[in-house]
């Protein structure tokens, strides 16, 4: 399935219970993958999710990754918002969805923070793992070594399977956006503060993209209640490296919001 978006068309997965279920009345899951990922990179964790909370749910490629259109927009400073004020609405109205519950996982948990605080009237709840509001070090330390092993390593021929020919742009994309000087300086903290909806941080102790600065800092600008969760031995993937501690914290959440 593809849906209309600014920019192209992105790839869409659906996830749904039988018709007349509760599923019918709760807000839907939308998924948001991270900076490498796509639909396929989830794996069946959507599926075990949507099924736990018994909630509908769509995964959907951005534009330049997956089954989607290539990127349609220079990658600039505002890239994570753009998607959430522009890109992700338009998606939830494409697929008929006025409210939704997020999980998103590093570049996607980003983006649904941004979107919990631009877009509340659409935004029920989010699960954010892993995810950034401001550029540090150890964030672009990671970078550099996510740069220096697309030249040293297979991962750019492990991601073709995912992203066919979108692999090299992806990949710098992602690491020229956030090693740019210019870039040093990001955050998007002063947003959160129109974020009222309940969230759920998730974050490992060894994350190499993030200090547990990102959760903290992002707890304390929320202005509606918060659920922390860390992790300890899980780095940068929690729903992958701490999968059942992940879905019965997000469980737990989503029942909360029913």
């Amino acid at each position: 399935m593809r849906l209309k978006v600014p920019g192209g068309e992105v790839a869409v997965r659906r996830l749904r219970h039988v018709p007349g279920s509760l599923a019918d009345t709760r807000a839907p899951l939308v998924f948001l993958h991270d900076s490498l990922g796509c639909t396929a990179t989830w794996r069946d964790f959507p599926q075990a999710l949507a099924g736990a909370s018994g909630r509908h749910a769509l995964l959907y490629d951005r534009l330049g990754y997956g089954g989607s259109d290539p990127f349609s927009r220079p990658r600039t400073r505002d890239y994570l918002t753009h998607e959430a004020q522009a890109v992700l609405p338009a998606v939830l109205d494409a697929a008929g969805m006025e409210r939704a519950v997020l999980f998103g996982h590093s570049d996607g948990a980003s983006i649904a923070l941004l979107a919990a605080a631009l877009c509340p009237e659409q935004v029920v709840g989010a699960v954010a793992e892993a995810g950034h509001i401001f550029n540090e070090d150890v964030t672009r330390r990671g970078v550099e070594a996510a740069a220096h092993a697309y030249h040293t390593t297979d991962i750019a021929e492990r991601l073709v399977k995912y992203h066919g020919d979108k692999v090299p742009a992806l990949y710098r994309a992602w690491t020229d956006t956030w090693l740019a000087e210019d870039y040093r300086d990001w955050t998007v903290e002063p947003l959160l503060s129109g974020v009222v909806a309940p969230l759920l941080l998730i974050q490992g102790r060894m994350d190499e993209y993030g200090s547990l600065e990102q959760l903290w800092r992002t707890a304390a600008a929320a202005q509606g209640p918060v659920t922390v969760q860390v992790l300890a031995r899980c780095g940068h993937t929690p729903h992958r490296e701490a999968r059942e501690a992940v879905l019965k914290a997000a469980t737990h959440f989503l029942t909360g919001l029913d």
